[in-house]
């Protein structure tokens, strides 16, 4: 019996054995098919090729988003990165004459959009609007951007986001080496009705040095952003002077935290001449109070969300908004004491774009920031 039960236990050994040493089948899957970039040639088989400086001179401020509706293409190299996060779902190229915004519509576009790479936009069937621009004394231009009609009409353009549509207009050209950024002093900075005709800089990658901190922020909350967002009493503007913001912008748990500091208290609710709903202080930790009904709305705790933030600097005496996003990587670095404290001047590369006839730069990475004298900005997260 003992003899019965060693042979049987070595077959079930031999068995287990077997299974466990059976050899690993490998399945072997084609190569992924070589990169063959789009030629200009091939291009030309669809239509002509127009500047970007030609394409947005067929866009007038003002006067709304136009349709293309020729066989028309331009040709850039790519001069942004999403990968940092602080750009979202849009792109830029740059030609001799002037750099634009393409809206994808996608995250990560930096996989497939490599900085230096040659895109070419096919323009048939697309819009060309401007982001940002305001009528009157206090306003100015904004950026002319490429992308699809707007069906809500809330904006000139919106998202192309469709594979099939991104596929249909925008083709991947050849390979190449980063843009170089161009530097640029302030007389080469566009005024507020700049458009890529007295400013080829605007939607480029550039330079600026000797930017002294000018003790401002500015950034826009709301306490319900799922209400009207044009709504003053859902309205709060974090502006005019620091506020106590030392950070390049805010993510949601830094927000927070600024709202429970009680630094914010004192700001008021609602756009300018038309703040009669209370401020930070009264709202920010109430549920629903009965007091502040207006116009049969119950206004109570103020939402908490990320915040894009500009932090203004001067350039020989002119204002740059710095724009970051509170979804980027580094939004919540803290700014070094002495640039807050103007002993110290920051040098930066990035987008240069126009919003309301403002100035602004946006970087493409963290280390686009350094000091005067090239020395990186040292990462420290801010903390209360």
């Amino acid at each position: 019996m003992k003899k019965a039960f060693i042979i049987l236990a070595a077959a079930l050994a031999a068995l287990v054995s077997c299974e466990e040493w059976e050899p690993v089948y490998t399945l072997e899957y084609d190569e992924p098919a070589a990169f063959e970039p789009v030629t200009l040639e091939q291009m030309q088989q669809m239509g002509k090729k127009i500047t970007i400086a030609q394409l947005a001179a067929k866009y007038t401020p003002g006067a709304g988003a136009i349709k293309i509706q020729e066989d028309l293409f331009i040709a850039g190299k790519v001069c942004s990165s999403d990968k940092s996060g602080n750009i979202y779902k849009s792109f830029y190229i740059q030609d001799e004459t002037g750099g634009m915004e393409i809206k994808a519509g996608r995250s990560s576009l930096y996989s497939d959009y490599h900085e230096g790479q040659t895109v070419y936009v096919y323009l048939n069937g697309m819009s060309v609007g401007m982001y940002g621009y305001k009528s009157g004394n206090y306003g100015g231009n904004g950026m002319v951007q490429v992308g699809l009609e707007d069906p809500t009409g809330e904006y000139e353009t919106s998202y192309i986001e469709v594979p099939m549509l991104i596929d249909k207009h925008i083709f991947k050209g050849e390979l190449g080496d980063p843009v170089e950024p161009t530097t640029i002093d302030s007389s080469k900075l566009p005024g507020k009705n700049g458009t890529i005709a007295n400013c080829k800089y605007l939607g480029e990658l550039v330079h600026l040095d000797g930017l002294k901190y000018a003790d401002n922020v500015f950034t826009l909350l709301y306490l319900n952003s799922n209400d009207n967002k044009k709504e003053s009493s859902n309205r709060i503007f974090v502006a005019d002077q620091t506020w106590g913001v030392k950070t390049w912008a805010m993510s949601k748990n830094l927000m927070s935290k600024y709202l429970e500091s009680g630094l914010w208290d004192a700001i008021k609710i609602g756009n300018s001449g038309d703040q009669k709903y209370g401020t930070v202080g009264d709202h920010k930790d109430a549920k629903d109070i009965l007091g502040n009904l207006v116009n049969g709305k119950h206004y109570g705790d103020i939402e908490r969300q990320a915040a894009t933030l500009s932090q203004y600097f001067t350039m020989d005496g002119l204002e740059v908004a710095v724009r970051s996003s509170g979804y980027g990587r580094f939004g919540d670095y803290k700014i070094p004491d002495d640039i807050l404290d103007g002993s110290k001047t920051l040098s930066v590369t990035g987008i240069l774009t126009l919003y309301q006839g403002s100035v602004q730069i946006t970087v493409n990475s963290y280390e686009d920031f350094t000091y005067a004298d090239g020395t990186p900005l040292p990462k420290e997260t801010m903390t209360f």
